[in-house]
């Protein structure tokens, strides 16, 4: 039997997860009356009926319910779309955290400027203003033992569909860029 999947989750996923395949919560969610109610609103319903299930299940089942009812497109979200990447790079957490904060290292591999931090955690997060002053990134930090770390960037509030692909295009690029430099600071 094939596998089904949901905003890209499996139907082994969520049942593991949750309890239930991905057609069962669609059914629940049906039979429940979430058509007509805001993203908000199904989430805390699911919150309210099922709180064994956790805040981050709840989005995603709320989210594949919307894919699958037409109600929302793949990568958008309320305040248009978004995207996500991330690189696992043979570096220390602080070094690949630097290569983001200090402007200077930035600007070796990230061709964008005039970008606004406007908050850093530093080895843990960076909300960043995007250069057009609309989008926003959000970047965040992992350690992943030994002398490796993990760095995933989320580009949200894209105005338009066609605006996804050229920017995960954009993002692959340049932390393909982060880990070139970064692998021949480390020789």
């Amino acid at each position: 039997m094939p596998t089904r999947s949901q905003a890209g989750i499996s139907d082994q996923a969520v049942e593991k997860a949750t309890g239930r395949n991905w057609s069962q919560w669609l059914a629940l969610l049906d039979k429940s009356g979430a058509r007509g109610k805001t993203h908000r609103e199904v989430a805390e319903g699911l919150s309210r009926r099922h709180p064994g299930v956790s805040g981050w299940w709840r989005q995603m089942i709320t989210v594949a319910w919307e894919q699958a009812r037409g109600l929302r497109k793949k990568h958008q979200s309320e305040g248009g779309y978004k995207i996500s990447a991330g690189k696992t790079l043979p570096i220390s957490l602080a070094s690949l955290y630097g290569a983001w904060a200090n402007d200077r290292a930035r600007a070796n591999w990230l061709d964008e400027r005039g970008l606004e931090v406007r908050k850093a955690t530093a080895n843990k997060s960076m909300r960043i203003t995007w250069s057009d002053g609309a989008t926003c990134i959000e970047v965040n930090f992992y350690a992943k033992g030994g002398v490796k770390s993990q760095v995933t960037v989320q580009h949200s509030k894209l105005k338009r569909e066609a605006d996804v692909p050229q920017s995960k295009r954009y993002w692959a690029a340049a932390l393909d860029r982060l880990k070139g430099i970064l692998a021949d600071y480390t020789r």
